[in-house]
C-alpha cells in the first residue's frame, strides 16, 4: 500500500529540518527493508513497531521489514499562494498528490531565523495555510461546476449536487461540514482531490526547554523540536533513549509524527513471521483476510482459501508457532474474517 504524507508550512518554520531528521532516521537503521530517498525532497521512513523485534527473537531471521510511509518536503507556502504568489500553484499541486498533511507551526524563538511574517504566532500561521488551501479548493470546485441541461445522466446530477454542497462549505470556511460528506459523496468528487478533505497533523516546532513541560495541545497536535530530532537521528537507539530520558521525554517527536500519520489515515499492520523474515504489512482498518493477503501477493487474494491467525503477543508468549498451535491459540479464519492490528498471519491459497 503506497502512503504519502506532505510536510507543509510557511517558510523558515522547520519543515526541512524535520524532513531531514526523518530521512536520517531511515538511513541510520540497519534492518533490511526497502527505504530510499526517491528525490531530494521525498523519502521513505519506517513505522516504529516493537512487535517485530519481539517476533524476531523467536525466528532470528536475516531480515526485519517494518511498514513504511513516504514523506514529501513541500516548499514553503506563503500568503496568496492560491493566487500564484511564491510558486504557489506548483506547491499546491504537490499537496494534492499526498494522502495526508503534516502542518509544521513555528513556536521556537531564534533571531537568526527570520519569520516570513515578521513574528512568531502559530495560530496566525495556521490560519494563513488553511486559508490558502481553502481558496485553492474554491477555485478547483468552481472549475468543476457544470450546468445541468435536459436529461443529464443521474451520476452527473448527483456529482454536481455534491460539488455545490462542497463549494458552500468551503466558501463558508466550514471544514466540519465538508468532513460530514458521506463516503459515496466523497467518491463522486474524488477526482477534484480537495485539499481541505485531507487529514492533518499539526506539529508545533518548539524550543528544547518546552519539551519537558509542554503546554496542552488538542488531539492531532504534537510538540517537536526539529533541530533536536535531527541531532537524535544520528545517534544509536540506545543513545537516543538515554538522551530522551535525561530530557524527561518517553518518545521521540519523530516516532510520534510517524505513528500519528499512520493512525490518521486509519491504517494498521498485520504481521508475517518466519525464518526468512519478520515483516509488517500495511492495511486499512476493517480489511478482510483475502484483501490483506493481496498485500503480500496479488495472487493470494484471488486464490485465497483460508488464513491461520494468532495475536503476536500470544505467539511471543508461546515461544514458537508449534507450541501456540498445540495450545489451540492458532485459529483458522475464512474469507469474512476482518484482520486485526497485530495479527500474525499465514495465508493458505490454491
Amino acid at each position: 500500500m503506497s502512503l504519502k504524507i506532505g510536510i507543509v508550512g510557511l517558510p523558515n518554520v522547520g519543515k526541512s529540518t524535520l524532513f531531514n531528521a526523518l530521512l536520517k532516521k531511515s538511513q541510520a537503521l540497519s534492518a533490511n527493508y526497502p527505504f530510499a530517498t526517491i528525490e531530494p525532497n521525498v523519502g521513505i521512513v519506517p513505522v516504529p513497531d516493537h512487535r517485530l523485534d519481539e517476533l524476531a527473537k523467536i525466528y532470528n531471521p536475516p531480515s526485519i521489514i517494518p511498514a513504511t510511509i513516504e514523506f514529501v518536503d513541500i516548499a514553503g507556502l506563503v500568503k496568496n499562494a492560491s493566487k500564484g504568489e511564491g510558486l504557489g500553484n506548483q506547491f499546491l499541486s504537490h499537496i494534492r498528490e499526498v494522502n495526508a498533511i503534516v502542518h509544521v507551526l513555528r513556536e521556537f524563538g531564534d533571531d537568526n531565523v527570520i519569520h516570513v511574517e515578521g513574528r512568531v504566532d502559530p495560530t496566525e500561521d495556521m490560519k494563513i495555510i488553511t486559508t490558502e488551501l481553502l481558496l485553492a479548493d474554491l477555485s478547483a470546485l468552481e472549475k468543476a461546476k457544470r450546468p445541468i441541461k435536459g436529461a443529464a445522466p443521474k451520476e452527473e446530477v448527483q456529482r454536481q449536487a455534491v460539488i455545490e454542497k462542497a463549494y458552500q462549505a468551503v466558501e463558508s470556511e466550514d471544514i466540519a461540514a465538508l468532513q460530514l460528506l458521506s463516503e459515496d459523496e466523497k467518491a463522486l468528487i474524488r477526482d477534484i482531490n480537495l485539499l481541505s478533505l485531507k487529514p492533518v497533523i499539526y506539529v508545533h516546532n518548539v524550543d528544547e526547554n518546552q519539551l519537558a513541560q509542554p503546554h496542552p495541545l488538542p488531539p492531532g497536535h504534537i510538540h517537536v523540536n526539529a533541530q533536536l530530532e535531527a541531532e537524535l537521528s544520528a545517534l544509536t537507539e540506545e543513545e537516543q533513549s538515554e538522551y530522551l530520558k535525561d530530557l524527561g521525554i518517553t518518545q521521540s517527536g519523530l516516532d510520534q509524527v510517524i505513528q500519528a500519520g499512520y493512525e490518521i489515515l486509519n491504517l494498521m499492520s498485520f504481521l508475517t513471521a518466519g525464518e526468512k523474515e519478520v515483516r509488517a504489512w500495511t492495511i486499512t482498518r476493517g480489511t478482510k483476510a483475502p484483501q490483506a493477503a493481496g498485500e503480500i501477493h496479488s495472487d493470494f487474494e484471488s486464490k485465497f482459501i483460508r488464513a491461520e491467525v494468532i495475536n503476536w503477543q500470544d505467539l511471543v508468549n508461546a515461544g514458537s508457532w508449534a507450541e501456540a498451535k498445540s495450545k489451540g491459540q492458532v485459529r483458522m479464519e475464512g474469507k469474512d474474517y476482518v484482520v486485526q492490528d497485530g495479527d500474525v498471519v499465514v495465508i493458505h491459497h490454491s
